[in-house]
């Protein structure tokens, strides 16, 4: 199959329209609402030891729940304080929770990608962040060579000017910034004043650091932003040119997160005005000289993202799209999500229970998952899909021992409307995703989700765009 353009990109309204439904975004697979409390702590502890046995390489995720301010849109688990003295225990927390995943994981297995998220990791102290690194060292076998992707989000109305070089000195070579929209009345409506000169400031302070990656956060869909004000808001952002751009739909659901109750649901802009909003963003950022990498994502050509999509090395998890397909991904800390093997387990969401539990000794597992060999096949191929656009039965088949055409026999006959409406092309065991299916990856994605039928479960999640 020849490669895919991924520069090339086409907007159906009239395919929008009918498309955009609820559905996963493919971060796992299965994906969260399947995850059970019959996959416990033990489970958990069973599955790192068991992926020794293949010394894949770590990604290792730290999640640090505290904001100083309150972001109205947010619906990310995280603590809204000005006490910083709330650090000192989740950090012993942590620490120790790093102690008992290292009694089951081979410790000299190499951390080849690190992430600091959140909340804003920059919350914590200079003093408690050389604590963390210096605990994960101690535990860990942390690359030296600044050959790794240890990466941090980073909230440039908290950092003072060492903060950005301490984290350099701390083996941090990419980063990730909140920006979400430049328009003054957009961002006092959602209790995030940022102009655009404190963003830009930590973005040259990065680069003259040598961060060799930085992405910034846009999100359209909030109050008060219009196709016009978001295209500003865009352009300034083009100027800057950060190496990767996301950019997130906000979903109003105020009775789900708190935080969304300070937004007028007057204010937003309308649904039609929210896609023009993404059409032009897309477009210009193409315009640009961005490549599309799928869903939310854009990176420049000669950024490692646009590279390993071309090479076909790109993978997805729960942190994105990602270079690491090879790592057993460790998460620790509050609400956390692990994918080691065949397996996926999550931790405690609130501080109190995931506190409670490494406190007693124990791995905060709340829930998780073991796939079963039909999961790991579906994984593969979602994943090949939503992160390059084209699927192969012949070569996927001889990877996974199986006919992959009679297996997804059912999957093909459903792709055939896909086709008929122009999301796709199907030519004998190929699937190839047309410019303009590519906004809709997710919809042909959920024809091989097994789980979908399942009643209601489509309520548990938001809309493709």
């Amino acid at each position: 199959m020849p490669p895919v353009d991924h520069r090339r990109f086409e907007w159906n309204a009239e395919l929008v329209a009918r498309y955009n439904l609820a559905g996963p975004r493919y971060t796992s697979y299965p994906t969260a609402p399947q995850f059970h409390d019959g996959f416990d702590a033990a489970a958990y502890a069973e599955a790192l030891t068991q992926s020794n046995q293949t010394q894949a390489p770590l990604s290792l995720y730290f999640h640090i729940p505290f904001c100083a301010k309150v972001c109205f849109y947010c619906g990310c688990n995280k603590i809204a304080t000005g006490d910083t003295s709330r650090c000192g225990p989740y950090l012993e927390r942590l620490f120790q929770e790093m102690d008992l995943i290292t009694q089951q994981v081979d410790t000299q297995r190499s951390v080849e990608q690190l992430h600091w998220g959140g909340g804003t990791p920059t919350f914590l102290s200079h003093q408690q962040m050389r604590e963390l690194m210096q605990a994960t060292r101690e535990r860990f076998n942390l690359r030296d060579d600044d050959q790794g992707d240890y990466s941090i989000e980073i909230d440039p109305r908290e950092i003072e000017a060492d903060t950005l070089p301490l984290l350099r000195e701390l083996g941090f070579n990419r980063m990730s910034f909140g920006l979400q929209d430049l328009n003054p009345e957009v961002q006092k409506a959602v209790n995030r004043v940022q102009p655009r000169d404190m963003t830009e400031g930590a973005l040259q302070q990065a680069r003259e650091l040598g961060f060799r990656s930085i992405n910034l956060d846009l999100i359209y869909g909030l109050p008060h932003q219009t196709p016009e004000t978001f295209a500003d808001t865009v352009k300034q952002v083009i100027e800057m040119g950060p190496d990767r751009l996301s950019v997130f739909n906000y979903a109003h659901l105020p009775e789900r997160f708190k935080p969304q109750r300070r937004i007028n649901a007057d204010d937003l802009p309308s649904p039609k005005n929210k896609l023009i909003i993404l059409q032009q963003t897309i477009e210009s950022l193409l315009q640009a000289g961005y490549v599309y990498i799928g869903m939310d994502h854009f990176a420049k050509p000669d950024d490692s993202l646009s590279i390993a999509q071309q090479e076909g090395r790109l993978h997805r998890n729960f942190q994105g799209y990602t270079t690491h397909s090879d790592c057993d991904l460790i998460a620790m800390g509050a609400s956390s999500i692990s994918q080691v093997g065949p397996t996926y387990a999550q931790n405690h969401h609130d501080t109190e229970g995931y506190e409670g539990r490494i406190a007693q000794g124990q791995l905060a597992t709340l829930r998780g998952l073991r796939l079963n060999q039909d999961d790991l096949i579906r994984r593969a191929a979602i994943n090949q899909l939503i992160c390059h656009f084209s699927f192969d039965a012949s070569t996927f088949g001889q990877t996974w021992g199986i006919n992959a055409r009679e297996y997804f026999a059912k999957e093909f006959q459903a792709l055939k409307q896909h086709e008929q409406d122009g999301l796709l092309q199907l030519n004998g065991d190929q699937i190839q995703v047309t410019p303009a299916g590519r906004l809709l990856i997710r919809s042909i994605c959920m024809v091989f989700d097994a789980y979908l039928d399942q009643e209601g479960l489509g309520r548990s999640f938001s809309r493709i765009i």
